[in-house]
């Protein structure tokens, strides 16, 4: 079975206690030259591996520690997709209901060939949409003086009232504009404003408790992990982030520990007990790009000779952190890395091969 969604996460004792794992990061993280880096592995649907090395913050004394919260960007797509498809799930959506029919409120300032887009163009990034609205609204969604929905159907109304560049559903193009997008469907077939769908939809119900939006911690202490940009002298604290309506796109940020809990979503893990958040058909979905293409729902889908089978892969970043997935479904088995500084895709992709060298089991 391709993703035993009723397979038991079993009873953590001393004996299975996950291997630390900061010693085998300081060296990497050294080389490089960044702030901190956390990873986490799963082997057979368990978290096996753990652990975090350097500091929160360019310039202090403050240590990462095991529970810190890390921001992991675009990784919040896939998050975003788990989401719609709990609407899925109930019968409150079709991944092929069209915008037209989703956002009728917005209908009369439609493009004729908009109206074609569908839920699940926007979730593949095959929608024929720009990556972000226009710079002058971009600019002003800093600024946004009404609530993040409002900001999400402004988006929308720009994007929604011009022809796509591409026909919808023909070729993929990059689009944190589409997660937006998919923000204000989510809005009107819920209430509610994403970010209390997701947690109540996502992070309650998989004991996400350090899971939350935007930069970690407060600007005016070095409580969490700080973002940082490359400096000619240094890493560079960074307290900033995207303006938080971007958020079904990549603003969450989590715990190691907390991530992998959704990563073991992704991979069928259930625990004890427990219904799967996610049907078995809709999670085969989920993880499906369309024929001849690579991108499915939030996941890149590859392949790599270190396991069989699909790999689910994908990075984050808003220029100040940094992190990447990387997901084997038919072997129950993932690895998470995280930095805080915003170039640091070769750090964490040197974490991310040791990881696999180390843990991977035949």
């Amino acid at each position: 079975m391709l993703f035993p969604v009723l397979m038991a996460l079993a009873p953590t004792t001393a004996a299975q206690a996950p291997q630390g794992l900061d010693e085998f990061l300081a060296p990497i993280r050294e080389r490089h030259r960044v702030p901190a880096l956390g990873a986490a592995v799963l082997v057979d649907g368990r978290l096996a591996a753990i652990g975090v090395s350097g500091k929160r913050k360019h310039g202090s004394d403050a240590e990462v520690t095991v529970d810190d919260r890390w921001h992991l960007g675009s990784c919040t797509k896939a998050m975003t997709a788990t989401l719609l498809a709990r609407h899925v799930d109930r019968g409150r959506l079709s991944w092929n209901d069209t915008v037209a029919e989703r956002m009728p409120d917005l209908l009369d300032g439609m493009h004729a060939q908009a109206r074609a887009i569908t839920v699940a163009d926007l979730l593949r990034h095959r929608a024929g949409l720009p990556r972000g609205p226009s710079r002058a609204l971009w600019s002003e969604l800093f600024r946004f003086e009404g609530s993040d929905r409002d900001a999400r159907t402004a988006v929308a109304a720009e994007l929604l009232q011009r022809a796509p560049t591409t026909a919808p559903g023909t070729r993929y193009l990059y689009s944190n504009a589409g997660y937006m997008i998919v923000g204000a469907i989510a809005e009107r077939i819920d209430e509610r404003p994403w970010s209390e769908q997701m947690r109540a939809e996502l992070f309650d119900p998989l004991a996400m408790r350090s899971a939350g939006f935007g930069p970690p911690g407060r600007r005016d202490a070095v409580e969490e992990p700080w973002g940082h940009r490359p400096g000619p002298r240094g890493p560079v604290p960074v307290f900033h982030d995207n303006p938080s309506s971007l958020g079904p796109a990549g603003t969450v940020h989590a715990s190691l520990r907390d991530w992998a809990r959704f990563v073991g979503l992704h991979l069928g893990v259930c625990d004890p007990g427990r219904q799967p958040l996610v049907r078995d058909a809709t999670l085969r979905t989920l993880h499906t790009p369309p024929d001849g293409t690579d991108y499915a729902f939030g996941w890149r889908v590859t392949r790599r000779g270190w396991a069989p089978g699909p790999i689910l892969t994908h990075s984050g970043s808003n220029t100040m952190w940094y992190c990447v997935a990387w997901l084997a479904p038919e072997i129950d088995f993932a690895v998470l890395v995280t930095c805080n500084q915003g170039d640091a895709a070769g750090a964490c992709d040197e974490v991310a091969a040791a990881c696999i060298r180390r843990f991977r089991r035949d």
